[in-house]
């Protein structure tokens, strides 16, 4: 009896997990449906409106479509539409990963200094010049960001290896780099030239009307590195939200995967940054929506919070175009305007979590 009795349980439990996979799958697949219906209406609104339809014809058939709409939707509005459709998913990965090695909910490349130290340096090259990497090019903004994003990654890190390093002081440390980069921006912005101040502050707002095909092919580059590298150490991802000691009694190397996890963290939000501005809350908004719906397992959540991000940021991208007729609103400004009730929200419901 008590062998029927664990053969019942077991298979109980097997097909509960089978059925819980099954659902997880049915949310991704809502998901990419999702995303593709928002690029669709990305696509179609601006300040010549088109119908879904006319638009996914085009797609499909770009020869055959009106020469004036082929190069509205492939050459002017394609760029901007997938630009933000990728940064969503970088940005959304990038806050997933912070969540998960810090084990803090409010944990986010936004947050913890990482897009501030960004924005900072690429402040540097459009006031001043200044280029952090010689040789840099036409991609000095993009050089610079990188480089003070990295540095405030690794300031993050020495700081977690420090003994007696709590979870609340990372988050102040945080705190206190958005705050220092931002005061830096400031002075940036008073000695620099008046050009240069309405470029930083232009881009210091977020939007995609700048977006290149050469700018979106990079940013989707560091997506596709990353986003394999973090589905490989899934399980080591998923082990380090049971906690620092529990997955190191499994034989994960803490400290180097929080490295590692930092250093591709900091790529996903400076390049970015670095080519669309800055953009607030995707990746503190994004993967706790995705951990709703599918759970902890970083199987599930990696993909789901990229979408996630990405339905976000295509969504942000139509508000943009169509809350002030004939005006196209910084997308930084809308991301904000959803991401800052939901941050509120997360504060005063897990208060005590945090520290």
């Amino acid at each position: 009896m008590t062998d029927l009795h664990t053969e019942a349980l077991t298979l109980a439990g097997r097909d509960a997990y089978q059925a819980l996979s099954v659902r997880r799958w049915i949310v991704l697949l809502v998901l990419v449906v999702g995303v593709c219906v928002a690029l669709v209406g990305d696509l179609s609104t601006g300040p010549a409106s088109y119908g879904l339809r006319d638009v996914v014809r085009t797609l499909a058939l770009p020869a055959e479509a009106d020469a004036q709409m082929r190069v509205i939707v492939w050459s002017i509005r394609m760029p901007s539409a997938l630009m933000g459709v990728v940064v969503g998913m970088a940005l959304a990965i990038g806050g997933a990963q912070m969540q998960t090695i810090l084990n803090n909910p409010l944990a986010s490349p936004f947050t913890l200094g990482i897009s501030a130290g960004a924005s900072f340096g690429a402040a540097l090259a459009l006031a001043f010049g200044v280029a952090l990497i010689p040789m840099a090019g036409d991609y000095i903004v993009a050089a610079n960001a990188f480089v003070v994003a990295m540095a405030t990654a690794f300031l993050i890190h020495l700081a977690s290896l420090r003994r007696g390093a709590s979870i609340q002081m990372i988050v102040l440390l945080g705190i206190a780099l958005v705050f220092s980069f931002n005061t830096a921006l400031a002075i940036t912005q008073y000695f620099a030239a008046e050009q240069a101040v309405a470029a930083i502050v232009f881009w210091t707002m977020g939007s995609l009307t700048k977006a290149t095909w050469p700018k979106l092919a990079i940013t989707a580059l560091v997506v596709a590195v990353t986003l394999p590298v973090f589905l490989r150490r899934r399980w080591q991802l998923t082990a380090l939200r049971l906690g620092e000691a529990r997955a190191a009694s499994f034989g994960i190397p803490v400290r180097r995967l929080r490295l590692e996890t930092l250093i591709l963290v900091s790529l996903l939000s400076a390049i970015p940054v670095a080519f669309v501005g800055t953009i607030g809350f995707i990746g503190l908004v994004g993967p706790h929506i995705a951990r709703m719906m599918v759970g902890e397992d970083q199987r599930f959540l990696l993909p789901a919070s990229a979408l996630t991000g990405a339905l976000i940021m295509s969504l942000s991208s139509i508000l943009t175009k169509i809350a002030v007729p004939g005006a196209v609103l910084p997308i930084g400004i809308v991301t904000s305007a959803i991401g800052l009730p939901v941050f509120l929200y997360l504060i005063l419901r897990s208060g005590r979590d945090i520290w």
